[in-house]
């Protein structure tokens, strides 16, 4: 590459950069919404800062995906990879998360219905509100969804694989997807609007509250219900 045409790449790249750093702080603060207070936001915001560079410098246009779909996937990958290595989720949050999930499917068994808070509590032997802490504490442990895992798929396949797998992936993930869809709407109405606000509509967990009238840490445990009651239900893809 000589000079001039390095510098005009050069140029372009520090363009997307200043043009998307919102981006960045726009991914950041709904990430802080599921993480615990130890996370420091400006951490996050460097980190995804880094991503962004590369999604610059990376970016191909001509595979038909916009930078700033792209750019999102580099940015919490590079947020997420920050906050694993700060292994902050202690062992018991993934212990009580099996469990939650473990009886409300108990629940629901039983009673061929909604499993509600004080069933699930009972069930657990647990008293509400530590029910309530658990539900919270699982919340700010949990990082899920796909696009929040930051791997593209030429990294996990060869192309060859992909298009020989393309028909059948394509029918299973619309299955999937027809499944899930079906999943949430079925949930309780206010569950499933919780759903919708924090992954549709991208508000974060104060937000939320301020929509539905309740406090955050109040959003925090219907989403960490929500949640597991869809992992519960969805066992069948999931196993």
């Amino acid at each position: 590459m000589n000079k001039v045409a390095a510098y005009a790449s050069a140029n372009d790249t520090n363009v997307l950069v200043e043009r998307h750093a919102n981006l960045v702080k726009r991914i950041a603060h709904h990430l802080m919404a599921r993480l615990p207070a130890s996370v420091i936001v400006d951490d996050l915001i460097q980190s995804g800062m880094i991503g962004l560079i590369e999604a610059a410098r990376n970016f191909d246009g001509s595979k038909g995906a916009s930078f700033e779909t792209y750019a999102g996937i580099r940015i919490r990958g590079s947020m997420l990879d920050e906050i694993r290595r700060g292994d902050w989720v202690p062992r018991s949050v993934h212990k009580n998360s099996r469990a939650i999930s473990d009886a409300i499917a108990e629940v629901e068994k039983e009673k061929n219905g909604d499993a509600k808070d004080a069933e699930v509590a009972a069930k657990l032997g647990v008293s509400l509100s530590e029910y309530h802490s658990m539900l919270s504490d699982v919340n700010c442990g949990r990082i899920l969804g796909i696009d929040d895992l930051g791997v593209s798929e030429d990294v996990i396949s060869s192309e060859e694989s992909r298009e020989l797998n393309r028909p059948f992936e394509g029918f299973a993930n619309q299955r999937f997807q027809q499944s899930l869809a079906e999943c949430i709407k079925g949930l309780p109405e206010r569950e499933a609007l919780v759903l919708s606000l924090y992954y549709d509509e991208e508000l974060n967990l104060k937000e939320i509250g301020e929509v539905l009238s309740v406090s955050e840490s109040r959003v925090s445990q219907i989403h960490s219900q929500a949640l597991a009651r869809v992992k519960t239900r969805m066992r069948d893809w999931t196993q």
